[in-house]
């Protein structure tokens, strides 16, 4: 028995977004309490002022997370959810790029921008699809 309701299970789309929700939930707590060994892992610099902006960034990480799994969660998630959830991972991805391309992050973080452009698409994808009424209040594949 899954934890999760069966429209959502049966969604692949659906499902892949709340699963990113949850690992940005998971990150996001992780740059908040320990901003520092992620700097590290991300070869950037870890001064007092980075690491306290650092877990600024991993509240926010934390708050967007949440709300798009609680608001996907939901019978009927607002497309307007998907939008706001899509800008934070595309500005994301902008950011982290800039700050590979100043030398403020490592390569690394260019795997982190990347997922960061991936969801962003995702979450486009699936705020069409809720904009346009396909996704509201029927379970995938059923068609009620």
């Amino acid at each position: 028995m899954s934890v999760l309701p069966a429209r959502v299970t049966r969604d692949p789309l659906c499902l892949v977004l709340v699963l990113i929700g949850a690992v940005t939930v998971l990150t996001g707590v992780c740059q908040l309490l320990a901003p520092g060994p992620v700097l590290d892992l991300l070869s950037a610099d870890s001064t007092g002022i980075s690491r306290h902006l650092f877990a600024t960034v991993g509240m926010f990480m934390l708050v967007v997370g949440g709300l798009l799994v609680q608001g996907l969660l939901t019978p009927a998630p607002p497309p307007y959810l998907l939008l706001w959830a899509g800008l934070q991972k595309f500005g994301a991805f902008v950011l982290v790029g800039i700050g590979v391309v100043r030398d403020l992050f490592g390569e690394i973080a260019l795997l982190v921008a990347f997922f960061d452009l991936a969801t962003a698409l995702l979450c486009w994808l699936m705020g069409r699809r809720l904009a346009s009424g396909a996704g509201r209040l029927r379970v995938a594949g059923t068609g009620t």
